[in-house]
């Protein structure tokens, strides 16, 4: 990359141009766009057999889905203290243990906005959520996110990384379908 220059900005999203060359000698402008990190957890709970998640709208692909708790990084913070303080505030329940599974890219051809992935083994009910607009969050069986995703009803990148990994670590594996 020879440079970038920002073509618009704000607090959320700043898309760019980047002077590039590729492999090929080939010189020209592309497109960028760079959001905010984000972190998101998967909280099992004590016996590891349920996973908590929020039913909930997406307006921008006008979704509905289950998600991961999660945001944005706020200045300062760590991934895994965003890990640990968006699922307190969105759930009311606070994590044991915040280990990191993976850091991936959603976009990884036009867009910059890592995703850092947590897994929290057990949680403790330390109040209400204080994050209001965040979805219904309920403890769901781990047995059933493979039928959840076949079926559609987990479809953000974050939670489908989080889950399969954490799936593939158990070594479950999705129910056969026929075809």
């Amino acid at each position: 990359m020879h440079g970038e220059r920002p073509v618009y900005e704000n607090e959320w999203v700043t898309v760019g141009l980047a002077d590039i060359s590729m492999p090929s000698g080939e010189r020209f402008e592309h497109h960028t766009v760079v959001l905010p990190a984000a972190a998101m957890t998967v909280v099992l709970d004590d016996a590891g057999e349920h996973v908590l998640m929020a039913w909930r709208h997406r307006f921008v692909p006008d979704v509905w889905n289950w998600e991961l708790p999660g945001g944005l990084l706020d200045v300062g913070e760590t991934p895994a203290e965003t890990a640990a303080r968006e699922v307190e505030e969105e759930t009311g329940y606070r994590p044991r243990s915040v280990e990191h599974l993976v850091t991936f890219e959603p976009m990884i051809g036009m867009v910059r906005n890592a995703h850092h992935v947590f897994l929290a083994r057990g949680a403790e009910r330390v109040g209400d959520a204080v994050e209001v607009n965040e979805g219904r969050f309920e403890w769901l069986a781990l047995a059933d996110v493979p039928e959840l995703i076949a079926e559609g009803r987990i479809v953000n990148s974050g939670s489908l990384v989080g889950l399969l990994h954490v799936l593939a670590l158990s070594g479950s594996t999705a129910p056969s379908r026929a075809q």
